[in-house]
Formats: structure tokens, C-alpha cells, sequence
């Protein structure tokens, strides 16, 4: 199979990025010729002003750093891909994480979707929710996932 075009989110955890060694093997025997490597930043909201005493400017502060952090981030995951065999490109994204991640592939034109698992099931699962779960079920592409070593079945 070729796939052209994939598209790995990250949160900048450990967890996130056991997908990159999948993503090498399937990027040396499928062709990939982009890569996009994309992290989605939850907004500071407005809610929190009633608990913590952010005003619009300091939001707007916090906001700024924290897509900076995740671009530098990004930028240092792509040094360590081989920019050899495909193009690696960035993306931050501002939002809620799978309703933005959702819509972005939507958009994007990709055809493979390669993300990390926690593997939670149970009340783990409805109290966190599972963003992977959410973009399988939205996504009309082909979904890797990929769950860490050492996941416990049921946690």
C-alpha cells in the first residue's frame, strides 16, 4: 500500500510519540512522501477568569506560549525523523482537541491517520474520554493506532 500523505498528532508525551518508530517502518515501505506532524492546544477560556485572575491580555499571553512551546516541540520531533525518505511538516492547531483534529484531517487531503492509544477502557474511558476513539469514529481514512508498551488491559 502507498500512502501519500499522514498525519500523526502529538501531545508532546512520551505516549504520543511511540508512534514515531511506526511511523519510520511504514514510512520505508509505503512511500510516504509528507508527513504532517500536528499538536492541538486547548485554549485558555473565558470560564476560567471566575476562578483564576487572567485578564484578556494575559490570556492572550498564555495562549501565545503555549502554541510556541508546541511549535518548538514539533520542531524537534521533525529533526529527529529522516527527512530523507519524506517531507516532514508542522501544524499547531488551537482548540478542542478532537473536534479541531477531526476537522483539520477532514480538510487536509491525507490518507493514513497514525496516533497513539492509552488503551483505557471502563470508567477510565468515560471519564477522560479517548480522543483516538473520537477520530476513529469521525475519520474517513485509514486509522493506525498504536498503543504503548507495557499498557495494562482495562486501565
Amino acid at each position: 500500500m502507498n500512502y501519500q500523505h499522514v498525519i500523526v498528532p502529538l501531545d508532546g508525551s512520551a505516549l504520543a510519540e511511540c508512534v514515531l518508530p511506526h511511523l519510520e517502518a511504514i514510512a520505508s515501505n509505503c512511500h510516504i512522501t509528507t508527513v504532517e506532524l500536528v499538536r492541538v492546544v486547548p485554549p485558555l477560556e473565558m470560564h476560567y477568569r471566575a476562578v483564576l485572575p487572567f485578564d484578556v491580555q494575559q490570556e492572550k499571553q498564555l495562549n501565545q506560549a503555549a502554541v510556541k512551546e508546541a511549535e518548538d516541540y514539533l520542531s524537534a520531533i521533525k529533526a529527529r525523523l529522516d527527512a530523507s525518505r519524506m517531507t516532514v511538516i508542522t501544524k499547531v492547531l488551537l482548540g478542542p482537541v478532537a473536534d479541531v483534529l477531526s476537522d483539520y484531517i477532514q480538510k487536509s487531503g491525507a490518507d493514513l491517520l497514525i496516533l497513539a492509544t492509552h488503551g483505557r477502557s471502563g470508567p477510565s474511558r468515560w471519564f477522560w474520554g479517548s480522543v483516538a476513539d473520537k477520530l476513529l469514529r469521525s475519520c474517513c481514512i485509514p486509522v493506525f493506532l498504536v498503543r504503548p508498551s507495557g499498557c495494562i488491559h482495562g486501565s
